[in-house]
């Protein structure tokens, strides 16, 4: 049986076309795709370039409109924090890491520390400060976390209420696995884990509604 090679070479198109011939006719078409290329790119409109310099960023936070004029690469957390006197979330491994900066936008939670404010324009965002109710009364979980003494230093607090309060909004009744995944990317370094979820039990009996 002959090899592939053999047949290969038996052919006589196989020796008509020069590897100077081949690589000739290579070049050409991937200048005329390259050509093509850069024409389609030309012929659209990508979004527009802005910074480095601060530019206007408006957010909605707890309800309310905040104008802003922050460098595009300012986190969510920096610009609450440090230009919207929203200092309730806090920064503590600025790594998105331990979730102490936890936000809820559009329903879900995010580290602040690692989203930029540019990013989250025409969506909704909410604090700890935005999860009480009126009159500042305090939210099932927050009360829950202080019934239950569910912290120690409360760096971590406010992300912990925070996503757990996210987590009973999608999930009113959740089980013990389901409240441990959805509270899974917080750390508590105090070790007050056990209370935490005894908090977040307790505010799951009480009915905890978006306000």
């Amino acid at each position: 049986m002959s090899s592939r090679k053999d047949e290969l070479s038996d052919r006589p198109e196989a020796s008509a076309v020069s590897r100077r011939d081949f690589l000739k006719s290579t070049g050409v078409g991937g200048l005329a795709a390259a050509a093509a290329g850069a024409s389609e790119v030309e012929a659209q409109t990508g979004p527009r370039a802005v910074g480095p310099g601060a530019v206007p960023v408006t957010l909605t936070v707890n309800g309310k409109r905040i104008d802003l004029q922050i460098e595009p690469r300012v986190t969510l957390l920096d610009a609450l924090r440090n230009h919207a006197n929203l200092t309730g979330n806090k920064r503590v491994c600025d790594r998105g890491s331990c979730g102490a900066c936890t936000m809820i936008v559009d329903g879900r939670p995010v580290y602040s520390c690692s989203t930029l404010a540019i990013d989250v324009q025409g969506r909704q965002v909410r604090t700890v400060e935005g999860l009480a109710g009126d009159a500042g009364a305090m939210n099932p979980v927050q009360q829950a976390f202080c019934d239950a003494d569910a912290l120690m230093c409360g760096f971590c607090t406010p992300g912990f209420i925070v996503a757990a309060t996210a987590l009973l909004e999608r999930t009113p009744n959740p089980t013990p696995e389901q409240i441990r995944r959805g509270l899974d990317g917080n750390i508590c370094r105090c070790g007050t884990f056990v209370r935490i979820m005894e908090a977040t039990v307790a505010a799951a009996a009480k009915g905890v509604r978006r306000v």
